[in-house]
């Protein structure tokens, strides 16, 4: 009876082999055989598999020998573990390689030699029998190495990758995930270097990998050899591709966000040592990895792969730097598994964890998952002393690894000063369902030892480390009981970085995205500072103040030369990213409505703005979009919402314009977009006027001429109404938008909108804050109502009750049925 051969090329394997091959191998092969065909480059190499390893423990008679050294384990007992796991890789290592196993594995090495030349460099790593299964990922558990050349360092690292099949970390895991040591094999995979010392590496997922929003490609990477990125060694660039346009023809690159890229991993001549870490110079920290086309292409690859596997898929890729060898040049795909988080997720309930108090932040980095865990530090500045550690404590460290592992799953939170948010803090965290907070920088050093300490990752994408036990609450959404209603619920949303998890919420769209929060914490420049940058330079010489702001501006806009395409381009990705949070359903986008001295808060902004008495009714929204002094900054909102729109063809995107006085503003307005190339009624284009001004009510039927619909500002409109500056506390009292001359106005231009058959919807507070106001507005008719996230769900409850009361209030009657054509179930 012939044996199971011991080597097989990725050409002759599949996603069936992993039995034979293990996980890893048998990705690389199904894309291999399948994908290639698709555009999908896939580095060749061959399997060593299962029955090799198999082969080894026989040949040297080894099995009991590890049998008896795991005769007691205990995993939580780090010592026993690491004495334990230490014992077993010496008996692998010391056990003698068998002759014709030697003999087949350099046969195949010659062979790949001869495709790409002599002495030539390839991977091995690991690939388990057991790995990447749907509830689970062995990834990381056993050991990688890179750049091996010749025979002998082949030999070695194959010996030494299937002795690493008992590092510590792997028998933990093991054993909590319920296999036995006996019921996992290693195959290994060897597989042609990519040139990516030279380039660049990193890790994408098809998802979101915080919300697991799914509509998105999330791509991470860094300088050189991709072991830096997938260990968190580094702080990686970040990019988010948009799936459903992307499949269009489109370019939705929705978001690009600078990494500090701290060291790359590069090639050495030593073969003992044969890849080392270098510092990154600060040009390569200013660039991004990856241009846009180059991620237009890996998010396309990442579709293919993810249609073919039919689920949500993890990825590596590497960029090849050097191209003039035969078969390398441009990007590769190295690895793929299946998402073993968000893929296994009860989707019928919305979990969100909601704190409850404030303190003093020590901390900021990059948040993993959304949810909120404390404890007493734990700071750790090294993997030898993770015996010291105890369950439920925060552990905070440089960076883990799978050394790690066995102290992770019994902490209440983990922060790292190193690491993106596809680092292995940031899996493991995900796959143990606790907070994580990436990328501190300097964790370590500002939390104390012993310090408790709360760590809340459900404040959108920055995660932060507070002083103390705060409090927190949990809420628990069934979205399976949230009822349709005719009155559409809208949100308004205001952090790009809450999109995903925000839209996730039952909602018709959002009827609020402001400009205002994307300008200030995002770009925090003056437009006009960017526009004239070049002039601002000539006059810094000369003018320490200048000199300032220069510098700032520098700071912030590292990546761009010109120093507009800045602006355009981080306004465009934060609008994109809400729209694409909230597709297909409508964006309405108010245009940008920071009052003079809000500008003059920018940098650069002193220089270009007038101060005024009272700003609150001054020059505001729409009387600077046509004025000469402002109309160049303008220019660049349009710029960037005509790359939403048409680049990124996220088209669900409307406009808004704010504090429109007049018909005549409003009609210059429509002129100047016009101008800038955003066109009302061009591939779906609707413009709205917020109505915040006693006048829009007035002249409500001549701005329906003008404009596709109304948004109403309950709070300015309020305060116009009442003859009241809404930042006054001595008049606070006074303000309410329940007055009966606020509601008169209401109703009148919900009255108004309907016969002139234009949309009406409203995007103030008051309906998020009293509940008898929505119940009123539902009485008016509004087509739509734009609440905070927080009030959304209980706002529609409400609202499909009061809808049943106006259709006849009969038991049974549908949410959403009209006034009077409610009619009882049979």
């Amino acid at each position: 009876m012939s044996r199971k051969p011991f080597i097989l090329w990725f050409e002759e394997i599949g996603i069936k082999d992993v039995p034979l091959v293990g996980g890893k191998n048998a990705s690389l092969g199904e894309m291999y055989r399948h994908l290639t065909s698709k555009g999908v480059q896939v580095p060749n190499g061959f399997a060593i598999t299962a029955e090799a390893y198999i082969h080894l423990l026989k040949d040297a008679g080894i099995e009991g020998a590890i049998r008896k050294a795991l005769e007691g384990l205990d995993t939580h007992n780090m010592k026993n573990l690491q004495a334990r796991g230490k014992k077993v890789r010496d008996i692998i290592l010391k056990a003698p390689f068998p002759e014709d196993l030697e003999k087949e594995i350099v046969a195949a090495y010659r062979r790949m030699e001869k495709i790409y030349g002599p002495d030539v460099d390839v991977a091995v790593r690991s690939s388990a029998t057991a790995e990447d299964l749907p509830d689970a990922s062995f990834a990381g558990q056993q050991e990688t190495y890179l750049n091996i050349r010749g025979p002998e360092m082949l030999l070695d690292a194959c010996h030494r990758c299937f002795a690493s099949l008992f590092t510590d970390r792997a028998i933990s895991y093991r054993h909590d995930k319920g296999f036995g040591h006996f019921d996992v094999y290693l195959s290994i995979a060897v597989q042609k270097m990519v040139r990516s010392d030279s380039a660049s590496s990193g890790v994408m997922f098809t998802m979101d990998t915080e919300s697991g929003f799914d509509k998105v490609v999330y791509i991470t990477g860094a300088w050189g050899l991709g072991e830096n990125v997938v260990q968190g060694a580094v702080n990686p660039d970040e990019f988010y591709v948009f799936k459903p346009t992307l499949e269009t023809g489109h370019r939705p690159v929705v978001s690009k966000r600078l990494g500090l890229k701290q060291k790359k991993m590069v090639y050495t001549k030593n073969p003992r040592r044969p890849v080392t870490n270098k510092v990154t110079t600060q040009a390569e920290r200013n660039r991004f990895v990856l241009s846009d086309d180059e991620l237009i292409t890996l998010a396309k690859w990442a579709c293919i792969i993810e249609r073919h596997y039919g689920k949500a898929m993890d990825i590596e890729w590497a960029k090849d730097g050097d191209g003039k060898k035969v078969g390398t040049g441009g990007l590769f795909i190295v690895q793929a598994r299946p998402e073993t988080v968000h893929s296994q997720r009860d989707t019928s309930f919305y979990e969100t964890y909601v704190l409850k108090e404030s303190g003093k932040v020590l901390a900021t980095g990059k948040a993993v998952g959304s949810k909120i865990g404390q404890g007493r530090a734990n700071v750790i500045k090294s993997v030898s002393d993770i015996s010291k550690f105890k369950k439920g404590e925060v552990l905070v460290t440089d960076m883990t690894d799978p050394d790690w592992e066995p102290i992770m799953k019994v902490a209440s939170a983990i922060v790292t000063n190193r690491g993106g948010r596809t680092c292995h803090a940031a899996i493991v965290s995900r796959e143990l369902g606790i907070p994580c907070v990436v990328g501190t920088e300097n964790g370590t050093e500002a939390i104390r030892h012993g310090q408790k300490v709360t760590v809340s990752c459900a404040e959108g994408e920055e995660g932060r480390v507070y002083e103390g036990l705060l409090k927190f609450e949990v809420q628990r959404l069934d979205l399976r009981e949230v009822p349709k209603t005719r009155t559409k619920i809208m949100m308004n949303v205001g952090i790009p970085e809450q999109a995903f998890s925000q839209g996730q919420i039952p909602n018709d769209g959002v009827g609020l995205a402001r400009l205002e929060f994307i300008i200030n914490s995002h770009i925090g420049i003056h437009p006009l500072a960017l526009l004239d940058f070049k002039n601002l330079k000539r006059k810094a010489r000369n003018d320490a103040a200048v000199r300032e702001v220069v510098q700032a501006i520098e700071e912030r806009t590292l990546a761009y030369k010109d120093k507009s395409a800045f602006f355009v381009d981080t306004l465009a990705q934060g609008v994109a990213r809400i729209a694409a949070g909230f597709w297909p359903n409508d964006v309405i986008v108010r245009l940008s409505d920071f009052k003079s001295n809000e500008y003059a808060n920018l940098i650069g902004g002193a220089l270009y703005e007038p101060e005024e008495h009272n700003p609150m009714i001054g020059w505001r929204g729409a009387s600077r979009y046509y004025a000469p002094a402002f109309e160049p900054a303008f220019a660049l909102e349009c710029q960037a919402l005509r790359k939403v729109r048409d680049e990124m063809g996220l088209t669900n995107v409307k406009v808004m314009i704010p504090f429109c006085r007049t018909v005549e503003e409003g009609k210059k307005v429509i002129g100047v977009m016009k101008k800038h190339g955003l066109v009302q009624g061009d591939n779906g284009l609707e413009v709205y006027v917020m109505c915040e001004i006693p006048s829009n009510v007035v002249l409500a039927d001549q701005f329906a001429e003008v404009f596709d619909g109304f948004s109403i500002g309950s709070n300015d409109l309020t305060q116009l109404t009442l003859g009241l500056d809404r930042d006054s506390e001595l008049v606070a009292h006074i303000y309410d938008e329940r007055n009966e001359a606020v509601k008169r106005l209401v109703r009148q231009v919900i009255d108004t909108a309907k016969k002139k058959r234009r949309k009406i919807g409203i995007c103030g507070q008051a309906p998020s804050d009293f509940p008898d106001f929505a119940a009123f507005l539902v009485e008016c008719g509004i087509d739509s109502m734009s609440l905070t996230p927080d009030t959304a769900v209980r706002t529609r409850l409400m609202v499909a009750e009061k809808e049943r009361e106006l259709a006849g209030g009969k038991k049974g009657c549908k949410p959403g049925a009209k006034r009077g054509g409610c009619r009882r179930r049979k």
